[in-house]
């Protein structure tokens, strides 16, 4: 039979953090089966891993597609392997978590962003007069506000969210729940209004900070109805991301009939 289990990540307790399946399995698995069986445990991503000579290779899956990078079921997978190092292999290259000061920590590149004016589409997107600073690239938008309490009463237009040319559009702003600073992500665009909770955001949020802050290790919140936490360490081109998980529930996958 084939093992999963259902854990909450970047959090502490049960139902808060982001949920996430994780599925181990004994070899590769047809990718037609892996989406079926993503859609039928409905988690907002399913991670596929089994075991290579020298890494465990992984695959995420949303109920409706795959992905090219999810972190919150990275650090899942981790947990649910409980190995101190592991090494994942991906289709865009690898991952690494380690296990330390009571939390997983991935590893990932850091995302540049280049700062300039926020247009009026995604102010309007948003539902905000103005931003207090804007930054963007290829795939996402960062707009920063002077408060967390701002960036906790944003009330987004979704359709308008997804006419705009960027997968994700993030808010943030310093300070928060006993934090460094606070974001909120928003990705219709993957099938998600608001997620929960997002490891990949944070390398570019990290770098975004740390410049701002003058400082390389820091503690964030992500502001979403079920809230998250956590710990970044920016060095160079490189920013760790930690955070803890929880499993609630596991089970075994049983062959079709």
């Amino acid at each position: 039979m084939t093992s999963w289990f259902l854990i909450d990540a970047f959090t502490e307790r049960s139902f808060a953090g982001n949920p996430a399946a994780v599925v181990i399995l004994d070899g590769p698995a047809d990718r037609t089966w892996m989406q079926a069986t993503a859609a039928e445990l409905h988690q907002p991503t399913s991670a596929f891993v089994w075991r290579e000579p020298d890494a465990w290779s992984i695959r995420w899956f949303t109920p409706s597609s795959e992905l090219l990078l999810c972190g919150h079921a990275t650090l899942a997978a981790a947990h649910a392997l409980g190995h101190d190092e592991i090494v994942f292999r991906h289709g865009h290259g690898t991952l690494t978590a380690r296990r330390r000061e009571k939390r997983i920590w991935l590893d990932f590149p850091a995302v540049p962003v280049t700062e300039g004016q926020a247009p009026k589409d995604v102010l309007d997107a948003l539902g905000l007069p103005a931003a207090g600073g804007f930054a963007r690239n290829d795939a996402e938008y960062v707009v920063m506000l002077d408060t967390a309490a701002q960036v906790e009463a944003v009330r987004p237009d979704i359709p308008r969210i997804l006419r705009l040319p960027v997968g994700r559009v993030i808010v943030t702003a310093t300070g928060g729940a006993d934090a460094d600073f606070t974001s909120r992500v928003f990705v219709p665009a993957h099938g998600l209004d608001e997620d929960h909770v997002t490891g990949s955001a944070h390398a570019v949020l990290g770098p975004f900070w740390a410049a701002r802050l003058g400082r390389a290790r820091l503690e964030a919140v992500q502001a979403s109805a079920r809230r998250g936490r956590l710990a970044l360490a920016v060095e160079d081109d490189r920013v760790q991301v930690g955070g803890h998980a929880v499993t609630v529930s596991q089970g075994d996958l049983l062959p079709s009939p």
